[in-house]
């Protein structure tokens, strides 16, 4: 009886023009700049490209933001300029979905905030169909059940998968398994106890989704496994711009006197860029005195506690008398990216299980020699041999990060040219052409679930 009478509350909600498909996207950071944010851009270019009555609206949380700011931001950052206008529904509430509030039962209680700013944006517009693009799972029912929406997602990430389970139980200290809890037999079972009930939750929260699009062959397995909705589930690789960066002229190593290790990647916990600081100190340690390599960091800053893991990134740099060798290019534009890559010599990335990886396709295709995480989406689509040829190398920790480096820097130009060239062809198919395929390809059966024809 509740949810039928919020159902009748909602349906006197103002709509949109009955002649158009009105497709919302949930994104309350559409403008942090990071790769979930270009498969947002994309994914509404795509659509915008193919139809001509679609009108597109991204939930948003970036009220400092004005929405020529954030346009403008995906053309430098990404190089995607929109076809068609595009309408943004600002949320006041977006903080009740931040960690930062919840030191403890952190998932869940952002998943409670996420229910509550569900509602708040369907109080504020009731589109045909509802697109998660951020991974908030417990807003499907409230649009589907509550607000009588069709569902899709697109999921970059599980908010809980078996490698989360399994690092409590072996208790591995992480960026979400603190040392208390790890040190602990006891709160390691509270802790376990707590993600397998979360893992049934979020279980049944995913089950709502009609249409279910996931990143990599590493998120298809977990999400098949957790929400059982396998024949919902479509492998949609993430767009890379693998034209922009191929197009690059790779300028020999050899006229490069400062050897450059590339980090692309938003300043987060889980991209770890303690250990990559730790891996030139070792690099430093083990390769010849005579070759001079430098870090750069390109990462994006969102937000305060952002640019206070910068600061202590940092303090960590001038412990280990490394500071003169990193060099940060924090929420650089498109063109600096691109030179960055240009000058380069490595690419590299430290996350662990990371979903997909669009900055390793990014620094492949720019002729980087990837040093990879040895797991996640790098691990098994991306850092992969093609044609039987290598494509770069993967590492765990700070020693098989050094040496890996070592061995670039201490292999021949042929060598280190075969593998960029077998590299750069690896990357064709995670192109932008490729993503708008995919991605329309399974957005079918949504806009078949509407009663507007398309055109």
């Amino acid at each position: 009886m509740n949810v039928y009478l919020s159902q009748q509350c909602v349906y006197t909600l103002p709509r949109g023009d009955p002649g158009q498909i009105h497709v919302a996207f949930f994104h309350p950071y559409c403008n942090a700049g990071g790769g979930g944010e270009r498969v947002l851009w994309c994914a509404i270019r795509s659509l915008q490209k193919k139809y001509k009555n679609i009108k597109c609206y991204v939930y948003t949380g970036d009220t400092e933001a004005s929405p020529e700011e954030i346009l403008q931001k995906a053309k430098d950052r990404f190089n995607v300029t929109l076809p068609q206008p595009v309408e943004f529904i600002f949320l006041r509430s977006r903080s009740i979905v931040e960690a930062k509030y919840y030191p403890f039962l952190t998932l869940f209680m952002q998943s409670i905030g996420s229910i509550m700013l569900a509602g708040e944006a369907l109080s504020k517009f009731r589109p045909d169909i509802f697109f998660d693009s951020m991974g908030y799972a417990f807003t499907y029912p409230v649009f589907r059940f509550i607000g009588g929406c069709v569902v899709g997602c697109y999921t970059h990430y599980p908010t809980i998968s078996t490698d989360m389970l399994n690092r409590v139980s072996d208790r591995v200290e992480s960026h979400n398994n603190r040392r208390l809890i790890a040190n602990s037999a006891f709160f390691s079972f509270a802790k376990m106890v707590y993600y397998r009930v979360f893992a049934e939750l979020y279980s049944l929260v995913g089950w709502s989704a009609q249409v279910v699009m996931v990143n990599s062959s590493w998120t298809h397995g977990h999400i098949s496994s957790l929400w059982g909705v396998n024949r919902r589930i479509h492998i949609v690789y993430p767009p890379c711009d693998t034209e922009k960066f191929k197009s690059l002229e790779i300028i020999p190593d050899v006229e490069k006197k400062v050897k450059s290790i590339v980090s692309i990647g938003q300043i987060r916990p889980e991209k770890d860029h303690a250990l990559q600081l730790k891996a030139l100190h070792r690099l430093c340690e083990i390769v010849d005195p005579a070759t001079e390599a430098q870090l750069v960091i390109i990462g994006g800053c969102r937000n305060e506690e952002d640019h206070q893991r910068v600061s202590a990134l940092k303090d960590l740099a001038a412990s280990l008398n490394i500071e003169d060798k990193v060099v940060w290019k924090l929420n650089a534009p498109f063109d600096e990216l691109l030179e960055c890559v240009q000058q380069g010599t490595i690419g590299l990335h430290t996350m662990w299980c990371e979903h997909f990886g669009i900055c390793v396709v990014e620094c492949m295709a720019g002729g980087l020699i990837m040093v990879a995480h040895d797991s996640g989406g790098p691990k098994l689509d991306i850092v992969v041999d093609y044609e039987e040829q290598q494509t770069g190398y993967r590492a765990t920790d700070v020693e098989s990060y050094a040496q890996a480096m070592k061995t670039v820097l201490e292999s021949s130009n042929e060598t280190r040219e075969n593998m960029r060239l077998a590299a750069r062809s690896s990357v064709d198919r995670f192109s932008d052409i490729e993503f708008e395929m995919a991605f329309l390809g399974a957005c079918e059966s949504l806009f078949s679930s509407t009663n507007v024809v398309l055109n």
